[in-house]
């Protein structure tokens, strides 16, 4: 019984400050433009363009904005606001599946600082900025 209202309170605590319910909030603003572009165009254009192997295999072309919300020929690849269902975020944790793991054949993978920046961008909503 006490167990379970201590689980109760530490419940309605979280959700009585926002924030600590809900991790966009009080973190800087992450810029498209300034921000997850530059990685897109480091680390994606080369396959993820028209011509390029990702974009003949998946249809996601990356080059605006647009293009990438847009997502691939089997659907969306951005959630805005949820980073964790985001299959671009899965893919570049390599959550979804370790073959695919985006970018493909990049020795470690996309670095923890970038994949940050690209988790806390679709949790701030996704936004054009």
């Amino acid at each position: 019984m006490k167990i379970r209202f201590l689980l109760g309170s530490a419940v309605l605590a979280v959700l009585s400050f926002p924030a600590l319910g809900s991790p966009a909030q009080g973190q800087p603003q992450v810029s498209y433009k300034n921000d997850v572009a530059p990685i897109i165009h480091d680390y994606c254009l080369n396959c993820h363009e028209p011509g390029g192997k990702g974009y003949e295999k998946s249809g996601l072309d990356m080059r605006t904005y647009q293009s990438l919300m847009q997502g691939t020929k089997f659907g969306t690849v951005i959630k805005p606001g949820d980073s964790f269902t985001s299959i671009l975020i899965q893919l570049v944790e390599g959550r979804a599946h370790a073959s695919i793991k985006m970018p493909f054949g990049m020795s470690g993978g996309l670095a923890k600082d970038k994949i940050e920046i690209l988790k806390k961008w679709v949790n701030q909503g996704a936004q054009d900025n």
